[in-house]
């Protein structure tokens, strides 16, 4: 059976305001919990964690969320809010015709809200997708590793989402840039059924490969691409 992607986890120096910051943008409540303070999703919405780490960014994430609007008064109010929790707008180049808007949040990490009227993420929640960079064989190894359909894949760009719909996570395809230091944002998985030692087994025949054991019994992976991911002992 697949895994179950319990939260995307963004390592922080400081996590707690930064997981407060995303409560407030998403209006959720922050679970305290081992590995981080959480924030569960809502249905097929992503759960967000945010972890304690050292590791400093270098360059852009790898992965950045995109919030999504139901009228450019509602897009507005999103960039209201997140500004007055503390995120800053970030210059990457776009142009004034481009309708998204760029911003990062207290810890730096990059996200945009989205104008109204993007068909992709239509029916796909606030939480409308996290992008990330990656090959079209990491969009395929984890269609496979999590159990949900591929709903984009063209150009060496794909795309999957749960059965249950919600929000997308997709890979954008060559060229990718290579990782000059751990990444700080990773996927924390827990088996569906069976032990951790089989499911580690399974997605090592996909393609991940086995790195070093993690904190409490936790198995760290990486995926085709090098991105470390984690199976946890529990939910927590």
């Amino acid at each position: 059976m697949p895994s179950r992607l319990l939260a995307v986890t963004f390592d922080a120096n400081d996590p707690a305001p930064v997981a407060q910051f995303w409560a407030g943008v998403l209006g959720r409540g922050v679970v305290e919990a081992r590995t981080g303070a959480l924030l569960p999703g809502d249905g097929a919405q992503l759960s967000l964690r945010f972890a304690p780490g050292r590791t400093e960014k270098v360059g852009p994430n790898r992965t950045h969320l995109h919030l999504t609007s139901t009228s450019h008064a509602d897009q507005q109010r999103t960039v209201a809010t997140a500004l007055q929790l503390g995120a800053r707008h970030l210059d990457v180049g776009q142009g004034p015709e481009e309708g998204h808007v760029v911003l990062a949040d207290p810890g730096g990490n990059e996200f945009c809200v989205i104008e109204p009227g993007n068909s992709f993420l239509a029916g796909c929640g606030f939480i409308g997708e996290l992008t990330c960079e990656g090959s079209r064989e990491v969009g395929l190894f984890w269609s496979e590793a999590l159990g949900w359909p591929l709903v984009w894949d063209q150009d060496q760009e794909t795309a999957i989402q749960s059965p249950q719909g919600g929000t997308k996570i997709s890979w954008g395809g060559p060229p990718v840039t290579p990782q000059v230091a751990t990444t700080k944002q990773r996927f924390d998985l827990t088996p569906t059924e069976g032990n951790r030692g089989r499911e580690a087994e399974r997605l090592i025949a996909l393609g991940a490969a086995r790195l070093e054991a993690g904190e409490e019994g936790d198995i760290l992976l990486a995926d085709p691409d090098g991105n470390e991911f984690r199976l946890l002992t529990f939910d927590g």
